[in-house]
């Protein structure tokens, strides 16, 4: 079934007019007349691959599941297509009430998912923090679109995308705003919750929470946040570029000092993540453009390293990283999946993360050359964690007898790794097909900030 959804959405691509950049594919539908509400939605070249990515990923978690899944299975896979229904929406809504309501309503299956079927003990723990610290910073959001609808008469998005607010209401709504992403991203300091979720969460959990769940936070920068409130993103960018290289750098370096393979992982998505919004508020079309494709990428690497930590945990029953060392001796195969994921992660040509962080870097050099050298320590900290972590893992002498009792791959296993690594190097190889749908999208936000800066 799941599947089958994916197949659906491929025509949603194929079909897509790459010479325009208004909404295609519009369905409306009257919800509340007499309070002007519509349940509305529309792609452009921003929100189709996120629905793309959505569709692709949730069989991968379906697939990850199988065999290792033994309790309520049938309320396991309900709760990922429900899931996978409110990131649809999330990503195609034209309306911010309901785009709110559905960009909260993801929390409560992803709630039951790490708290019910989650690994330890401190799942519960892990599933309520989650919860309440995300549920928290949306509701400045939540505050700030009652304020929007009171001021304009709407929450439709084309026709707050052309109001002209008053600055200082500006700058507070994209603060509300801002706070309620940077918690989903997320920025420091409002991390806290995202390394405890990905610890307890099962594995096609931490899968689904690094590929598309924190993009929901940077989506909903570029797709309201940026276009909304042109002038205050001027206004507070430089202070947002200076957040994000602090996050880069703290992420980076403490993942290199963690034991848990899942707490590695979840750091450096922290890392990559505020890479993504350094592109974003570079305010340019390489570095726009960039942060999507890396987005994407980051779904991809991100989803393949969770996975990999999940085929051992289901073998040895730990994440604790001195238990391992020397497994190219003994799973020769999951090594060289492994080092794929690993040199993606360090963003090495070819790979789909190497687009991104080229673009981003570029788009940024073009802004602040200051930012952007920074930024480039922030990236060499992240060869350093990913090195150690595989060198950690796949080479040196066997310490541990156990760790020649289990098998290489199964070929479910094998699959999973073979698709996402063939979707990575697509990525990589042929941008292009990817590219070239967004940017007039992409073109037609900054020249909309541009005219509500000088005009």
């Amino acid at each position: 079934m799941s599947f089958f959804i994916f197949l659906m959405s491929l025509p949603l691509w194929i079909l897509f007019d790459k010479s325009t950049s208004n909404f295609q594919y519009l369905f409306k539908i009257e919800w509340i007349s007499q309070f002007n509400l519509n349940f509305y939605l529309g792609l452009d070249g921003i929100s189709l691959f996120f629905i793309i990515l959505t569709t692709f990923l949730i069989p991968i978690c379906m697939l990850i599941s199988y065999e290792i899944i033994n309790k309520n299975i049938k309320e396991y896979f309900i709760l990922y297509f429900i899931l996978e229904f409110c990131l649809i929406i999330s990503f195609s809504v034209l309306d911010l009430l309901i785009f709110y309501i559905f960009f909260e309503s993801v929390l409560i299956p992803m709630f039951l998912i790490i708290g019910i079927w989650g690994s330890r003990e401190r799942k519960i723990k892990a599933s309520y923090l989650f919860f309440l610290y995300t549920l928290a910073g949306s509701l400045f959001m939540f505050i700030a679109i009652i304020h929007l609808f009171l001021t304009v008469g709407t929450t439709d998005y084309q026709i707050l995308y052309y109001s002209n607010f008053n600055f200082s209401y500006e700058k507070l709504y994209f603060l509300a705003f801002f706070l309620s992403f940077a918690v989903k991203v997320p920025m420091l300091p409002f991390h806290v919750w995202l390394p405890e979720a990905h610890v307890e969460a099962p594995t096609a959990g931490s899968v689904l929470l690094a590929g598309i769940l924190l993009k929901l936070g940077s989506y909903g920068m570029i797709r309201f946040l940026v276009p909304l409130f042109p002038k205050a993103t001027i206004y507070f960018t430089p202070y947002i570029l200076v957040l994000c290289l602090i996050s880069i750098v703290y992420a980076s370096l403490t993942a290199i000092r963690q034991t848990d393979l899942k707490r590695i992982i979840a750091y450096a998505s922290v890392a990559h993540m505020n890479f993504i919004i350094l592109g974003i508020f570079s305010l340019t079309i390489q570095g726009l453009e960039g942060s999507i494709i890396q987005m994407i990428s980051h779904g991809l690497v991100s989803s393949g390293l969770f996975f990999s930590i999940g085929c051992l945990y289901d073998r040895y029953h730990t994440r604790f990283i001195n238990y391992y060392g020397g497994l190219a001796h003994t799973m020769p195969i999951f090594c060289i999946a492994l080092f794929i994921y690993v040199l993606a992660n360090m963003s090495i040509p070819g790979s789909s993360s190497f687009v991104g962080e080229i673009l981003i870097l570029t788009g940024v050099f073009e802004d602040n050359t200051t930012t952007a050298i920074f930024a480039t320590i922030g990236m060499f900290l992240g060869g350093v964690y990913s090195l150690l972590f595989y060198n950690r893992i796949c080479y040196g002498n066997i310490q541990n007898i156990y760790l020649k009792i289990y098998y290489d791959l199964t070929y479910r296993e094998f699959l999973i790794h073979l698709i996402l690594i063939a979707n990575i190097f697509l990525l990589g190889l042929y941008p292009k097909i990817f590219e070239s749908c967004m940017h007039e999208s992409v073109s037609k936000i900054l020249i909309h900030i541009d005219f509500s800066y000088f005009y």
